[in-house]
């Protein structure tokens, strides 16, 4: 039994010298063979990585490079897309900005045609606009995707004009960074912030001149509008987009022809750091014990502030729900409310919480 016990081991150890024997002659007498595997397996996968040119494909040529102009002078540049088109119109998305204090505004597409457009209407607070032209040749119109189903770590990339129309229609990528971004922003170059929008935050570089542009996903469909980027020392690629369902319920008013039709409370006001310094509102402001908040300084007459028993020296907290930091919320919280609707607007006077229910009008009405 000894004998075959010694036997098997032997015939298992002249085994594994043979296998490593034919492994080294195969190694010696056909290196190449084993070296083009491995080298053909490393290039598969470098070819599969096209990055995104496809996507890029279905949106490039909806793109415009847009110039606005007044007197005949060129005073603003930006982008725009083609969103919409209703037989032979054509309908271009572009941000408020970069058509403001403009009585002219001319596209130009990747087929270098100039055209003049017709300004539909804009909202200048969620900085939209729409402009339109009449063509019977065909150009392309971009695909609408949802930033609601987009993911923080998406691919996105953005199609604009940077600078100047020497770099039109320059791409780049990034990822989403971020969603629900409050971010402030100055309307008509004022000092302090006095609006909010909600945006798409993109590290895909954007540069001045690529506002209006869209921002895509990795299917080639629009989910925002590029619309503006953090400048600041230490801050570095930051940039914004107004999400793409925003600005379609924008642009719908704006077809409609209420695009300047807005709610109103019918009140001057100012933030409440700076009515501090007016003896109006120190004492509210103490009793109150309030940091946040905005000082109605008038009431319109029949306003809807005026008709719920609002009065200069209240100091506005909440619409709603909402809390009002500034101005800049209160615009953007009353800004989602319609024309008719009534709210629960929460105020302090004589530091005292009250409350009063506020129906609003339009402001194009009349009181």
């Amino acid at each position: 039994m000894k004998n075959k016990s010694y036997a098997y081991i032997l015939v298992a150890i002249i085994m594994f010298f043979c296998g490593c024997g034919v492994m080294y002659g195969l190694v010696q007498y056909f290196p190449l063979a084993i070296t083009q595997n491995v080298t053909k397996l490393e290039k598969d996968v470098t070819v599969t990585d096209t990055g995104i040119a496809d996507a890029v494909e279905k949106v490039y040529d909806a793109v415009s490079v847009v110039t606005t102009y007044k007197n005949d002078q060129a005073i603003a540049s930006g982008t725009g897309f083609i969103y919409q088109k209703d037989k032979n119109v054509y309908y271009i998305l572009t941000n408020y900005h970069v058509i403001e204090s403009g009585n002219k505004v001319t596209v130009m597409f990747t087929n270098k045609e100039i055209i003049e457009t017709k300004i539909v209407g804009y909202n200048k607070y969620a900085d939209i606009a729409v402009l339109a032209f009449e063509s019977k040749d065909d150009y392309a119109v971009a695909s609408l995707g949802k930033s609601a189903d987009a993911r923080i770590g998406d691919t996105t990339f953005a199609v604009g004009a940077p600078l100047d129309n020497e770099y039109s229609w320059t791409v780049t990528r990034g990822i989403l960074s971020g969603k629900d971004r409050m971010v402030e922003v100055s309307i008509d170059n004022a000092i302090s912030s006095d609006y909010v929008m909600k945006a798409l935050q993109t590290d895909a570089a954007i540069n001045a001149g690529n506002s209006g542009g869209p921002l895509c996903n990795s299917n080639g469909e629009v989910i925002g509008i590029t619309s503006l980027k953090l400048v600041s020392d230490g801050v570095e690629g930051m940039g914004f987009a107004i999400p793409i369902e925003i600005a379609l319920t924008n642009a719908e008013k704006i077809m409609a022809g209420k695009s300047n039709e807005t709610p109103y409370l019918g009140i001057q006001m100012v933030n409440l750091a700076n009515a501090y310094y007016s003896s109006m509102f120190r004492d509210n402001i103490i009793a109150a014990d309030l940091t946040n908040g905005v000082a109605i300084t008038s009431v319109e007459e029949n306003s809807p502030a005026d008709k719920g028993g609002l009065k200069a020296g209240d100091i506005i907290v909440k619409i709603n729900d909402e809390e009002i930091s500034n101005i800049a919320y209160l615009r953007y919280n009353l800004y989602n409310y319609e024309v008719g609707e009534t709210v629960t607007v929460s105020f302090y006077r004589d530091g005292k919480l009250k409350t009063a229910q506020v129906k609003l009008k339009s402001n194009q009405e009349t009181s």
